[in-house]
């Protein structure tokens, strides 16, 4: 995020759009809502499915699946085109207007409208209540970045931002919410297959050669590793012979399942490491239990940016190690001695080659965290991103035009499918699936539809549903819903006797590589 938490509640306006929040996120939503209660804040909800944040919305707009970028350039049309956007800040603090206003120019609300479905009073109404706030905040998450085209979803927002100067300022930004915890740590720490910690190049021979001498190490490669989704494809193919995997379960979670199935069964050796034996870990060779989040001693990373202290809670079960020992006993074996007394002293070493990090210390952290970046011991670190310029100095605009989904509804397959959680269960489960109550709230895998889709195919609620897409089919359990929108259905993603990802696109972002999980065709039938 580039603002606080804390911040959300002191914007004007709130932009939510690709996050169910109150399900995704439900303690943040809380700042969202009492936002609304208590000093009157607007919201703005652009979703596909009418999600409970969108009774709390003065505007909801339902977008066709995939079509963020042309509503986006279509709020940008009105604000451009009424002279609503801060001229003062596009000029001091920003380059590129001139090739953005160009290219918004034909994404009138009209022409917008035929694309998204989106009515066009109702884009102008959202453009103009943004435009004219003092402060406001856009939240996202992955129902904007999961897509083919999901880094122009992300750019596009920014665009929307710094045109109306909520940026580097308190209630607004551009704030994604992060998925799990500590994704936001893992990233900042290099778990990225192109950055050492703190998104320094791997390309950069001088990056290179400073972490060489940390490290006491030579030959350091510059070439740029796999994304995770490169990795399923190379196993397919027999390229790639050996997979370690950490805290993840691609088995429930990866697109297009059936072939990522097959992809991991053709692998040489398989790891695993994680703390409950997951779909994916009964395939591995070696399975490599861990400690879990309340066993732990060390830090998280949050949404915000906020580097804070965990601690041990409750002792492991049996001969459990903590991640970073684990790690460090392989890299000894294979002939890098990794010796640290402590978690501490994983983190002191951190610091020195984290510029971002490099003002953190475990005394500074001891009760109340610290948002990077903290350059120094005497540095507060940093709430609110871009206060005076970005990263790069002047902040880049993006000339972005809308290019549809990968995968089109048609005679075959005629509904579109998206994806996502609910809020009684967990990712793929492996956690919440152990809890008897958890389990009683949500049972099963659900396909939620509308009214009107269920009168067509003749389905009455809580009877079960076979559903087909290209790649795959499951079966389950109706429930008609007013949440959801007529010619999409819905299905959490989390049931793996169940998996939604059976039947999800792989179609990758070619900058991300993220797959298409929230469209995809799909058939409905009643189940055998």
């Amino acid at each position: 995020m580039t603002n606080t938490i804390g911040c959300i509640e002191k914007a004007d306006v709130i932009l939510v759009t690709g996050s169910n929040t109150t399900e995704n996120h439900p303690v943040l939503s809380s700042y969202v809502k009492r936002a609304v209660k208590f000093r009157g804040t607007k919201v703005i909800v652009v979703d596909p499915r009418r999600i409970k944040m969108s009774r709390f919305a003065d505007i909801y707009l339902r977008q066709n699946l995939g079509s963020d970028v042309a509503w986006l350039n279509g709020m940008m049309n009105v604000i451009i085109a009424e002279g609503l956007h801060d001229q003062n800040f596009v000029e001091s603090r920003t380059e590129g207007f001139e090739e953005l206003k160009k290219t918004v120019e034909k994404y009138t609300p009209e022409y917008v409208e035929e694309i998204s479905g989106i009515p066009a009073e109702k884009l102008v109404e959202a453009a103009r209540l943004y435009a004219n706030a003092k402060a406001a905040s856009i939240l996202y998450c992955m129902g904007i970045t999961q897509h083919s085209h999901g880094t122009d979803n992300v750019k596009s927002l920014a665009n929307l931002a710094m045109l109306c100067g909520h940026m580097g300022i308190e209630g607004g930004g551009v704030n994604p919410l992060r998925g799990q915890n500590n994704v936001q740590g893992a990233c900042d720490m290099g778990g990225l297959p192109n950055v050492y910690p703190a998104y320094q190049p791997v390309t950069d021979p001088a990056i290179a050669k400073k972490f060489e001498d940390a490290w006491g190490v030579t030959g350091l490669s510059t070439n740029l590793g796999l994304k995770v989704t490169d990795m399923i494809p190379k196993a397919h193919d027999g390229e790639l012979k050996a997979l370690y995997i950490i805290g993840e379960n691609p088995l429930v979670s990866d697109p297009d399942l059936n072939h990522a199935e097959k992809s991991i069964k053709n692998l040489d050796f398989l790891v695993v490491q994680d703390i409950f034996m997951t779909e994916t870990a009964e395939l591995a060779d070696v399975v490599l239990p861990a400690k879990c989040f309340a066993e732990k001693d060390g830090t998280f990373s949050n949404t915000e940016r906020r580097v804070q202290r965990v601690r041990t809670a409750v002792e492991p079960p049996g001969d459990v190690w903590d991640d970073w020992k684990i790690t460090c006993e392989i890299g000894t074996r294979m002939g890098l001695p990794m010796a640290y007394a402590d978690s501490e002293a994983v983190f002191e070493e951190l610091r020195t080659v984290t510029p971002s990090y490099a003002g953190i210390t475990y005394d500074r952290i001891d009760q109340v965290g610290i948002p990077w970046p903290c350059l120094n011991v005497e540095h507060p670190g940093t709430p609110i991103l871009h206060r005076d310029q970005f990263t790069r100095g002047k902040g880049l605009f993006h000339a972005i035009d809308y290019t549809p989904p990968k995968e089109q509804a048609d005679d075959e397959f005629p509904l579109y499918l998206t994806t996502g959680r609910l809020l009684y269960q967990y990712h793929t489960g492996s956690m919440t699936m152990k809890t008897a109550g958890l389990n009683d709230r949500a049972p099963e895998c659900i396909v939620e539809i509308s009214p009107a889709d269920a009168a067509t195919y003749e389905l009455e609620d809580g009877e079960k549903v076979e559903v087909a897409s290209r790649r795959g089919n499951i079966n389950a359990t109706v429930q008609i819903s007013t949440t959801a929108v007529t010619g999409t259905v819905f299905i959490p993603f989390h049931f793996a006797e169940a998996a939604a990802n059976k039947l999800t696109n792989a179609a990758l972002d070619p900058v991300s590589g993220i797959p298409e999980y929230k469209v995809c065709a799909v058939k409905l039938s009643k189940a055998a």
